[in-house]
């Protein structure tokens, strides 16, 4: 067949475009020049790929829309952006996100966004296995190259998880909160984890990605993750649209990341961590290696670093290690 996977993705996105009417196959043949025999082996190719599609004689084919699959050629062109997603790399299946764009980042457009229906090795802080199951979330990493200080990449962390949280408040109306400094928790369960990591020298930065794994339409956890982790669709009651939630994140990440890349302003990012924190004002344990240190959380400062007191009246900021509420 001419054009391969490339016209493949390119019918899809007619179809998607349509909005769930019908277009004849002369139409398409018509458009994209090719044989209607042509244009029905791609349909039967999209339909084993997963995408459900109607076909129906003498009105042709539509897309029934649904949120089971990702369409990467509409995330680009719905995408109101100047440097984020504008160039999508989407795979059916991947190992890790991050470790795929740790492979490419030298090679691709600053604002590559690398998204996968699943991930076979996900990956959470200090080498966790993220459970990232086909067509339930959304996993994707963001590839940036900041002209910033290697120091400053714990910013990148605090900027998607303002606008994971901004987003799904918008597109969901679920009330999240970021257990700080990478999680993002509903009803003190884990439904979104962000894995910021960066290459370079001492002063220079060359990469930095900003993986984002989020239970969108999970129904349901193995026993060891079942009091801990949970999903949007279980809460909302229905599944989310992760398209739609897919542009938002990035649309809200851009302006937070400009914001702060281009006039240094870092105060909307931290007021969002603040208004949505899980931790502030709180008792938590400072989790460093084998110890576990009860202290009461004081504030976010203005470099989004916590600022605790723990029981011994010390008071100081953490800088490694991570926190738990229970």
């Amino acid at each position: 067949m001419r054009g391969g996977k490339s016209l493949r993705r390119k019918i899809l996105k007619v179809l998607y475009e349509e909005n769930g009417e019908y277009i004849s196959g002369e139409k398409l043949s018509e458009k994209f020049q090719v044989s209607r025999t042509a244009i029905w082996k791609h349909m039967n190719a999209l339909k084993e790929e997963g995408y459900k599609i109607e076909s129906t004689h003498k009105k042709g084919y539509r897309l029934i829309k649904t949120s089971n699959k990702l369409i990467p050629e509409v995330l680009e062109g719905d995408l109101d952006t100047k440097e984020i997603g504008k160039k999508i790399i989407y795979f059916p299946t991947l190992g890790s996100t991050n470790n795929y764009s740790k492979k490419i980042a030298r090679e691709v457009p600053h604002g590559t966004v690398v998204i996968s229906e699943e991930q076979t090795n996900g990956r959470g802080r200090l080498g966790r296995h993220w459970f990232s199951p086909k067509g339930e979330g959304i996993w994707m990493t963001i590839i940036l190259k900041p002209d910033i200080s290697p120091t400053e990449g714990m910013k990148m962390t605090q900027i998607a998880a303002a606008a994971v949280v901004g987003a799904i408040n918008r597109v969901t109306g679920l009330k999240v909160l970021i257990k700080w400094p990478n999680d993002v928790v509903l009803d003190g369960k884990k439904v979104c984890g962000i894995l910021t990591e960066m290459a370079g020298e001492l002063n220079k930065m060359d990469y930095l990605i900003v993986g984002i794994g989020i239970n969108a339409n999970s129904q349901s956890f193995s026993q060891d993750l079942q009091s801990v982790a949970t999903s949007l669709a279980v809460h909302k009651g229905k599944n989310i649209d992760r398209q739609s939630l897919i542009i938002d994140i990035l649309e809200e990440f851009e302006k937070l990341y400009l914001a702060y890349i281009k006039e240094g302003n870092l105060h909307k990012t931290l007021k969002i961590v603040r208004d949505y924190s899980a931790i502030l004002g709180r008792n938590i344990y400072v989790l460093k290696g084998k110890e576990r240190l009860k202290a009461q959380v004081l504030e976010i400062n203005d470099e989004g670093i916590l600022v605790v007191r723990y029981e011994d009246g010390t008071i100081a900021p953490i800088l490694s290690g991570e926190v738990s509420i229970r």
